[in-house]
């Protein structure tokens, strides 16, 4: 591809902007009428002796991983998953809220989760709990078909928030 002094410096101001090598080359197609493959904006690039910049990592708060949304995606890019430190983290103390739920985190998870541990709801039934490798939240009560109240998986869902944030999740 052959671009004039005034082109390639424009495709560095771009770089230097930050753009991704995609804008470029759309850019390159609505402000010069060319039409490139990617493969040509990354020898371009290269030719120019430029490179992009890498985009900040993105964070992943605590309170995302009890989002219900989050676990409705699973496939979605960036959708949150506890980094596997979860695993060896040490044992952590029961969160009492004034409604009476408790939560526990294991120190060794569970087999096939990341992050995993116990909860007692207030009417004194306990559960499992668990976060598998895409960010799903599991829970397996001891007593077979119980179905928590709703009022308790909230203060169930903020009291796991809380460990999981003393965790560094």
């Amino acid at each position: 591809m052959n671009l004039d002094d005034a082109q390639r410096k424009k495709v560095s101001e771009w770089i230097a902007q930050g753009l991704k090598l995609s804008e470029i080359q759309s850019r390159l197609g609505s402000e010069f009428g060319l039409r490139v493959t990617y493969m040509d904006v990354r020898f371009l690039v290269d030719d120019l002796k430029l490179t992009p910049k890498d985009a900040e990592p993105a964070t992943v708060s605590a309170s995302s991983l009890t989002a219900p949304a989050a676990a409705a995606s699973p496939g979605k890019k960036g959708s949150p998953v506890p980094p596997p430190a979860a695993a060896t983290a040490p044992p952590s103390n029961t969160a009492d809220l004034p409604g009476g739920v408790s939560v526990k985190v294991d120190q060794l998870a569970r087999p096939g989760a990341v992050v995993s541990g116990k909860v007692t709801f207030n009417d004194g039934n306990t559960a499992e709990w668990y976060f598998d490798q895409m960010g799903r939240l599991g829970l397996v009560p001891q007593q077979p078909g119980y179905r928590p109240p709703p009022a308790d998986l909230q203060q169930f869902q903020a009291a796991l928030d809380g460990e999981l944030s003393k965790l560094g999740f």
